[in-house]
């Protein structure tokens, strides 16, 4: 698996959680305070605290996350969404981890009541 931290909310995710959709490299869970009908996060496995960091990805991963973001899209029923990365605490950026938001009024994915508050006590 490639670089994680220990004290990182959504590593810890990536270990353990329940996901929406798993591929290689990346995750994506439900977020636990949607803004829309459906609200998923995509989560890269490998640490990197923003977008900032952005080049640490080589551009085969870099291209590969950007489809998964689309795929999942799809898979979750989304025609028209939006894609969302907050980059820095001011612009509203919460959990130091890359992530995408997709948002959009479709339909929610199922999954386990359990499995929708993705909060880990660290």
């Amino acid at each position: 698996m490639p670089s994680q931290r220990d004290d990182c909310l959504f590593c810890r995710i990536v270990r353990e959680g329940t996901y929406v959709r798993k591929e290689k490299g990346f995750v994506a869970i439900n977020d636990i305070n949607p803004q829309a009908p459906v609200h998923v996060l995509v989560i890269p496995e490998r640490h990197v605290d923003s977008f900032r960091e952005i080049g640490e990805f080589p551009a085969r991963e870099a291209k590969h996350m950007l489809e998964f973001v689309a795929d999942t899209a799809r898979e979750v029923g989304l025609t028209d969404y939006r894609v969302q990365v907050n980059v820095g605490a001011s612009a509203g950026q919460t959990i130091f981890h890359l992530h995408w938001h997709i948002i959009g009024e479709g339909p929610q994915v199922d999954v386990p009541a359990h499995a929708e508050t993705a909060v880990v006590e660290l």
